[in-house]
């Protein structure tokens, strides 16, 4: 009789585990498609903070000789060099964020302030795509019984994705976003649009010239992710007490992702700047970029538009998720699974 009873016990247990096993791996092609739609939205609402970013951290300043006269002898007709000192002086561009948004719109008009974002709206679509299809292929594949993933491989989850995206797209596109926008600095630009300024710079450095900065974005892109998905999926398990079933309002899941994307603002900002350093094309590799900065501007020089990256991140990170959650529960509706 014992024997009997046992049998339909464990059907229930292996009937109640299949659903819980890689939940996300069951969203597939939707993940990919609402990572997309995700990202098209979320770029065109923050791109102006990553012009203003982009702008200060490549705003390194010219040094200016200026002559200084002695006051002790103002009316002296034999006033020579003797008489003066010649002075060196940093002089920035921009003051602030807020003076780049002055200058910009002075000079350029409002789309000034998204120059390159048809560089980065190329871009943003694919990678939003990869990012959010890749994060729940391998959550898939990590996640526990339950469907939650270790405080371990969510950090292994999220590196994963951002080297993907690194290596499959971000590294060319912020390239030609930066050479887009330190070219508008110029009084005659060199680049007449996206297409003119990928050809150039293949055929002046080659293919790889695309690929400058590749070592600090796999590094950026990958620590970015791996902070982004470990705190969002901590604070998603934390809310929801580990049940994948019960749903986290959108106003928190936009406060939590504001929080994620701040950390990984903190965690990675030094290789953010020597990244879009690199790509500027002005440093032949990424430790003498580092040393340069260093050197000159010291350990604030790494922290250069820390501020209006914060900005731009957790506005960004938060509404990203909020877009994404968003898109899914109306795939419920028209798009169910079967």
């Amino acid at each position: 009789m014992s024997v009997i009873q046992t049998h339909p016990t464990a059907a229930n247990v292996r009937l109640r585990e299949a659903p819980q096993l890689a939940l996300s791996t069951k969203r597939g092609f939707k993940s990919i498609v609402a990572g997309g739609l995700t990202g098209g939205i979320n770029i065109c609402i923050v791109f102006p903070t990553e012009f203003i970013k982009t702008q200060l951290q490549l705003d390194s300043g010219r040094n200016i000789m200026t002559a200084h006269h002695s006051v002790m002898v103002p009316y002296s007709s034999t006033l020579s060099w003797s008489h003066s000192v010649l002075q060196s002086k940093n002089l920035k561009l921009y003051n602030g964020s807020v003076d780049v948004v002055k200058k910009t719109i002075k000079e350029k008009g409002l789309k000034g302030m998204y120059r390159g974002v048809s560089v980065l709206l190329c871009g943003t679509v694919p990678t939003y795509s990869i990012r959010f299809g890749v994060f729940d292929l391998l959550k898939g594949h990590f996640s526990g019984r339950d469907g939650n993933l270790s405080p371990l491989a969510r950090l292994g989850c999220g590196m994963g994705t951002g080297v993907a995206e690194a290596v499959l797209l971000v590294t060319w596109v912020e390239t030609l976003k930066v050479r887009l926008i330190s070219d508008q600095k110029k009084k005659v630009p060199q680049y007449r649009g996206l297409g003119h300024a990928a050809s150039s710079i293949v055929r002046n450095e080659g293919p790889f010239g695309l690929y400058k900065g590749f070592t600090p974005t796999v590094l950026k892109q990958g620590s970015s992710q791996a902070i982004r998905f470990s705190v969002m999926e901590s604070l998603r398990s934390w809310y929801t007490g580990g049940d994948n079933t019960k749903s986290v309002p959108k106003p928190f899941v936009a406060m939590f992702g504001a929080v994620a994307g701040g950390a990984s603002v903190l965690g990675n900002t030094p290789v953010d700047v020597v990244k879009t350093r690199m790509q500027n094309g002005s440093y032949s590799s990424s430790l003498e970029c580092a040393r340069q900065v260093a050197r000159n501007e010291g350990v604030r020089g790494f922290y250069k538009g820390c501020l209006p990256r914060m900005n731009r991140v957790c506005l960004e990170v938060g509404l990203a998720f909020c877009i994404y959650d968003t898109v899914m529960d109306v795939f419920k509706t028209v798009w169910p699974s079967n």
